[in-house]
């Protein structure tokens, strides 16, 4: 994982409280990034946070920002680092905000499956007009949201999604939302969701403008397969993805089987466990017909190690 270079359509800045006001860029041009502290583990991390962001509001024009990025380290219950009550005290002033990203973490920062995420319903409650919301981590992770109408984009970065967030997100009203990406991890880290899990979401209820959905990073992309060959979801789709995740024959022979795939302009299953025959047959049988069908990233599976208790040796790409 790395930082991001880009966010919305607009190049990342990381503020500093330290920068001349007269040196900061338009506040509409960037999407304004937070990184104060160097470790995750350092004592005063909620201290640096709080002191960066007040400065942030005295500084900038709240009113034109329209990204922000939060690569604070927060950990455990007590989501150190994370401005959420003084940013929602502040949606008053961010009227042009449209997108946030929490957890903008590197590796060598946090590892993935341990950035502490919590309840977002308040920030999407306090911010009705957010257009895209980006989440890396996983843990702790709650999305009790009825609904939101504005919400365009919603991406999920885990090594381990909470199966009750899974369904949360699976169920909820989300009208305008064209972009879904799911990672759901392993059930080591926190993971564990099922197809009867994301059973709402493959229905196509709730989510009418719907046109890329992922579910991906996952240990049961065969059985995903398999319930996509037939989810009424598909047919409104323009691209799909069930990359990173422990794809085999057997799935992909599900949705060569299942409905026709042919609308798609897109099929991402890189980070896959393919034969090379299986993966022919996805390009002549999908490329042709215009679906760009994504296979980098093949992976081989070693057999795994029976005495340790592993029955194969497959895994997912992004797990702790």
């Amino acid at each position: 994982m790395h930082h991001l270079a880009h966010f919305h359509g607009l190049p990342t800045y990381t503020f500093s409280p330290y920068t001349d006001p007269a040196d900061l860029p338009d506040p509409g041009a960037v999407a304004w990034r937070f990184q104060v502290v160097e470790m995750a583990y350092e004592s005063n991390s909620l201290e640096r946070a709080e002191a960066c962001w007040a400065r942030f509001a005295e500084t900038v024009e709240l009113e034109k920002v329209k990204a922000l990025v939060f690569g604070c380290p927060w950990y455990g219950d007590d989501n150190a680092g994370l401005p959420e009550e003084p940013l929602i005290s502040l949606n008053s002033r961010l009227t042009g905000l449209e997108a946030i990203f929490l957890g903008d973490l590197e590796d060598e920062e946090a590892m993935v499956s341990s950035i502490y995420l919590g309840d977002v319903a308040p920030l999407l409650e306090a911010f009705p007009g957010l257009r895209e919301l980006a989440l890396r981590g996983g843990e702790g992770l709650r999305f009790p949201v009825g609904g939101h109408d504005e919400l365009r984009v919603l991406r999920v970065e885990s090594g381990g999604l909470p199966p009750e967030a899974v369904r949360q997100i699976a169920a909820a009203e989300l009208p305008s939302l064209e972009r879904l990406e799911l990672w759901l991890g392993d059930d080591h880290y926190g993971g564990g969701a099922t197809v009867e899990d994301l059973l709402p979401l493959l229905s196509g209820k709730g989510k009418p403008a719907l046109r890329h959905l992922g579910v991906q990073n996952s240990p049961i992309q065969d059985e995903l397969a398999a319930a996509l060959a037939s989810a009424p979801v598909v047919p409104r789709l323009t691209s799909l993805s069930l990359s990173l995740g422990m794809l085999t024959d057997e799935g992909a022979e599900a949705l060569l089987h299942g409905q026709p795939l042919t609308h798609l302009r897109e099929l991402d299953l890189s980070h896959h466990f393919l034969s090379h025959a299986m993966m022919l047959r996805l390009w002549t049988e999908l490329e042709p017909r215009g679906v760009r069908v994504d296979l980098t990233a093949r992976q081989v599976d070693d057999g795994g190690n029976p005495e340790w208790g592993q029955e194969h040796g497959r895994y997912i790409a992004v797990s702790e």
